[in-house]
């Protein structure tokens, strides 16, 4: 049988091709700029020649053309050709150069970034069909992972996300018990622990190293009102938590229905466990855009092969939608299962007995 290729189909993909590949280049090139503080020379200084860029960072001239130029023709950076100069607009400065502002990606493409770093054994997990366990993945991984989601639950979990749940902030600013699970390096534990200093934060993880780099962290701003366990979320310790929550974790556990069952017993009578997770609707159909292109990317490599590689290995994946999760809910003894928040990446579940 004869294929008929459409030819205007194949130019507008090949098209399309071309520019992921400029993409994917582009974010390396971002993460150059940023971990070698070109961005941060830039911010702020004007239009640089690169001479004076290279004087202002030691860097040799001959790279930063070429990193410009690729960088220039990304819009990543601003070029002045009456001049040969090159600026950030605040835009740009915003984007790559503002660590710790909402609008700031370079955690983004750490993540990516990491997920190049050990593609061979991606490569090798995918094959197989095993798992492939989170401590498997590269610093980078972690680093990247905790950096894109802290300027999100800095923006949004004290002023939107808590105030949006029944009672609760009421209690953590009296004085209340709280477990924070899968809390990796602790950007939200110590978040909480800071706005609500009358509250005891207990920061949750089976990943020893992130616990050993959140107890740095919380050593570090002087918290004394937070604590961390090295534990899973099926078998963490404590009783009568008043507000029990997870972010951007549960698809990644491989027994995510017993790991919400330990959180409601976990719970006192009134308890509320907040469930933060990647924003997605109920069919595939409706995530096939650009962030659901993300998240299911980071679910190939990442999500769903730590799943697989603990016991029961569900594996719902990062975009597993309200549906899914409310399945998961009610399978572990909770009753009541709303929204009571989104932002443009994530949605926010209320959930109680």
């Amino acid at each position: 049988m004869t294929e008929i290729v459409d030819e205007a189909k194949l130019e507008a993909l090949a098209g399309k091709v071309i520019g992921d590949v400029a993409s994917a280049l582009s974010l390396l090139m971002s993460y150059i700029g940023d971990q070698s503080g070109v961005y941060d020379a830039l911010d702020g200084a004007g239009a640089l020649t690169v001479d004076e860029l290279a004087t202002k960072t030691g860097l040799n001239p001959k790279y930063l053309l070429q990193w410009l130029g690729s960088n220039a023709a990304a819009g990543y950076v601003t070029h002045h050709a009456d001049d040969e100069r090159f600026s950030l607009s605040p835009e740009q400065a915003l984007i790559f150069a503002r660590e710790g502002q909402p609008a700031c990606m370079q955690g983004f493409f750490q993540a990516v970034v990491s997920q190049y770093e050990t593609h061979e054994k991606a490569v090798e997990t995918f094959k197989s069909g095993a798992g492939r366990p989170w401590g498997d993945h590269s610093d980078c991984c972690f680093c990247g992972t905790d950096r894109f989601f802290r300027p999100g639950y800095a923006a949004n979990l004290i002023d939107n996300w808590i105030p949006a749940l029944d009672g609760v902030e009421a209690k953590l600013k009296a004085g209340a018990k709280v477990a924070d699970i899968g809390c990796g390096h602790g950007s939200s534990t110590l978040l909480m622990a800071e706005a609500y200093p009358n509250s005891t934060i207990i920061g949750i993880d089976f990943h020893a190293p992130s616990i050993d780099e959140a107890r740095g962290k919380a050593k570090q701003a002087g918290l004394n009102n937070v604590e961390f366990q090295v534990a899973s979320a099926q078998d963490f310790d404590g009783a009568d938590f008043d507000f029990a929550c997870i972010f951007d974790a549960l698809h990644d556990m491989g027994d995510p229905v017993g790991a919400a069952a330990h959180i409601k017993q976990a719970l006192g009578i009134d308890g509320t466990f907040m469930l933060v997770e990647p924003l997605a609707g109920d069919r595939m159909s409706e995530n096939l855009h650009p962030l659901g292109q993300i998240y299911y990317a980071f679910s190939t490599t990442v999500c769903t092969p730590t799943s697989l590689a603990q016991d029961v290995g569900l594996g719902l994946g990062a975009q597993a939608g309200q549906k899914r999760l409310t399945e998961v809910l009610h399978e572990a003894g909770f009753a009541n299962v709303s929204r009571a928040a989104e932002t443009p990446t994530n949605m926010v579940l209320e959930v109680t007995a």
